[in-house]
């Protein structure tokens, strides 16, 4: 929601409000989405070596530092100094937060018998009911005259809740050194601890880990079509309306429809289907939904192709993300889920830069052509997840969730 209150509107700040170029806006931009998408992986390694509560709060503060300066940021130099330290910031919590989220939600199947799909469904549900309301909240402050700098303050003043929130009610002990302190008391010389193994191991534990890295190739065809939403869904509305006036009701149904049919719809997959299963079923659903564009007639206004495409793809993400998430822990050893959790994220952005230029070049082809490239992403994403572990929770067992 913080973030959601600023970001919509930092492209318009930085071109009428600093008269800055196009090409400088979009570099801006960009350089905001690698220090943050990018370095998701050194978040997740710090995570692991001092453990999530100093990264989280760590990040918390950065957060807000960076939206106050941001609020006040007048120069090129400057606005581009805060916008990698909100990027940064993010890179810190996002990794460890998400890491933590997989832990407790493998703990509590551990305790209660309940599929650790529901707590991670909770979580992207939790996600984008603040992807829905920060616009609001932003729209609410700049229609009251506050503009861009009380917008900032506001983003940098629910980052000042969410800090103080994980400062009382995060655990202040490691969760996997408890657990290595309990479960061995007095290991051998030979055992190497967490704090201790060497980084160089840490990464050859995971980047050598090829059923994870398969996860995070079809992962990565997931988010390459979701980055669609804001390249190929606007020139589609523009040619069907003449304008781009209808995208923000196509984005607010994208998140309604997460916080209203995310919990619902998990509750009735995670009992009856493997995590594999519904990471293949959600990328088919995605591929689907760019299927149907050309297939679909144009409804009331022309946006009923868009609008297919947006559900589609939603109810794609829903099924796939906690499944995604659940299955990380099946994959890697409890002491490296945070630099997973944070390569995860890492590898696709990588591949959404490079699949982003790709697909941007198909924007010039004919619609069928280009609706049957992009279909063929997910799908592809989904034949390499089928070669996937089953993933603990559902009818299929492939693997043993980790319980450390």
């Amino acid at each position: 929601m913080g973030f959601y209150a600023v970001l919509p509107y930092l492209a318009t700040h930085l071109g009428s409000g600093l008269g800055m170029a196009g090409w400088l806006v979009g570099l801006v931009l960009g350089l905001r989405t690698f220090s943050q998408q990018g370095l998701f992986v050194v978040g997740g390694a710090l995570t692991d070596r001092y453990g999530p509560r100093p990264v989280v709060l760590t990040g918390c503060a950065l957060r807000i530092a960076g939206f106050g300066w941001l609020a006040v940021a007048g120069s090129t130099a400057t606005v581009v100094g805060a916008v990698l330290l909100i990027g940064f910031a993010a890179a810190l919590f996002s990794p460890a937060v998400e890491s933590e989220a997989a832990r407790e939600a493998v703990r509590h199947e551990r305790d209660t018998g309940a599929p650790r799909a529901h707590v991670l469904a909770l979580f992207s549900a939790a996600g984008q009911a603040g992807a829905l309301l920060g616009p609001l909240l932003g729209s609410l402050l700049l229609l009251l005259g506050g503009g861009f700098r009380v917008a900032c303050l506001a983003g940098a003043l629910v980052f000042v809740a969410v800090l103080a929130g994980h400062a009382r009610l995060m655990p202040r002990a490691d969760p996997v050194r408890e657990r290595e302190r309990v479960q061995e008391p007095a290991p051998a010389p030979h055992v190497v601890t967490r704090t201790a193994q060497p980084a160089r191991s840490s990464r050859r534990a995971v980047f050598a880990n090829r059923p994870f890295l398969l996860l995070c190739l079809a992962y990565s065809t997931y988010l390459v079509a979701y980055n669609q939403l804001y390249l190929s869904l606007p020139v589609e509305v523009e040619r069907a309306t003449g304008s781009q006036a209808a995208l923000g009701w196509l984005f607010a149904l994208s998140s309604l429809l997460v916080v209203v049919a995310q919990m619902p719809l998990t509750r009735c997959s995670a009992r009856r289907i493997a995590p594999r299963t519904a990471l293949v079923t959600g990328l088919a659903v995605v591929a689907a939904g760019f299927a149907a564009v050309p297939l679909t007639p144009a409804g009331p206004g022309g946006l009923l192709p868009g609008a297919a495409l947006v559900v589609l793809l939603t109810l794609g993400q829903m099924l796939l993300v906690p499944a995604a998430r659940g299955l990380v822990p099946d994959l890697v050893e409890d002491r490296h889920l945070g630099l997973a959790t944070g390569a995860l994220s890492s590898v696709s952005g990588v591949a959404v830069l490079a699949g982003s230029a790709a697909t941007g070049a198909l924007l010039e082809a004919p619609a069928p052509v280009r609706w049957a490239a992009l279909a063929a992403v997910p799908l592809a994403g989904a034949l390499l997840a089928f070669t996937l572990p089953a993933g603990h929770g559902g009818k299929e067992q492939g693997t043993r969730a980790v319980t450390g």
